[in-house]
C-alpha cells in the first residue's frame, strides 16, 4: 500500500489530529485617549488538536508526540503570525500558550510547547532570541487565555511588556488541547515605567520607616 505525503502543513496538520486553526489581529490607534504615534498590531495563531497523549497514564513517555506534532504546530502558527503582522521584520515582541480540555493532564500543555520541539522554531521562524514568555493550563470551551508576550531579542526591556486576549469559543474540548501563539509591531502604548538602565538600586530598605 502506498502512502501519499501531505503536500501542505495544513493537511500535514490534520493527520495529526487539528480540527481548526484561526489567526485574529486587533489594531490599538489609542490608549488613554491619547493617540498612539504608532498604531500598534497584535496578532494570535490558535491550532486547536486531540490531545495526542490520552491514551497513556500520568508515567507514559510525552517525548515522541512531542516530537512528533509540536513542529508542525509551530511552523503553522509563525507562518499565521508572520503574515498577519507583514512579516518578521515588523514582529517585536511574541509568546506562546497552551491549554488542556478536562480529560488531559496539565503536562499535556507543557509538553506541546515548553520543549524546543516548539519554542526553538517559533524562536528561529520570527527571528528572535529571547526565550519566549507562556502561560498553560486547562480551559473549556468560551474561556478567555490572556497570553504574555516580551521582546523577541531583549527579554528584559520593560517596554515591551504586555498581553493579548484570545477567545475560545469553541475549544478545547475535554480530549483537546489548545496551542497559541502570539506577537506584536511594538512596545506597550505610551512606555514611560523606566527600564533597568534607568532603575536605581532598590532593595528592602526603603520600606524602613514607613511604619510606627
Amino acid at each position: 500500500m502506498t502512502t501519499t505525503k501531505p503536500t501542505t502543513y495544513e493537511e500535514l496538520a490534520a493527520s495529526l489530529g487539528v480540527r481548526r486553526l484561526t489567526t485574529t489581529v486587533e489594531e490599538l490607534a489609542a490608549d488613554g485617549g491619547t493617540a498612539i504615534a504608532t498604531p500598534l498590531r497584535r496578532a494570535a495563531a490558535v491550532a486547536v488538536l486531540r490531545n495526542p497523549f490520552l491514551d497513556g497514564g500520568t508515567d507514559a513517555d510525552l517525548a515522541p508526540e512531542t516530537q512528533r506534532v509540536a513542529p508542525v504546530l509551530a511552523r503553522l502558527l509563525s507562518d499565521r503570525l508572520l503574515a498577519a503582522l507583514g512579516g518578521a521584520a515588523n514582529i517585536e515582541t511574541f509568546g506562546k500558550a497552551a491549554v488542556v480540555g478536562t480529560a488531559g493532564e496539565l503536562e499535556h500543555a507543557g509538553a506541546l510547547i515548553h520543549t524546543p520541539y516548539f519554542g526553538n522554531l517559533v524562536r528561529e521562524f520570527l527571528e528572535g532570541t529571547s526565550v519566549l514568555c507562556f502561560t498553560d493550563g486547562r480551559a473549556e470551551p468560551g474561556d478567555h487565555v490572556r497570553v504574555p508576550m516580551w521582546h523577541k531579542t531583549h527579554a528584559t526591556n520593560r517596554n515591551h511588556y504586555q498581553s493579548i486576549d484570545v477567545s475560545l469559543p469553541d475549544a478545547p474540548h475535554a480530549d483537546e488541547l489548545a496551542v497559541i501563539a502570539v506577537a506584536s509591531t511594538g512596545p506597550r502604548p505610551h512606555p514611560r515605567i523606566g527600564d533597568r538602565t534607568t532603575d536605581k538600586p532598590i532593595d528592602a530598605t526603603i520600606l524602613e520607616g514607613l511604619l510606627a
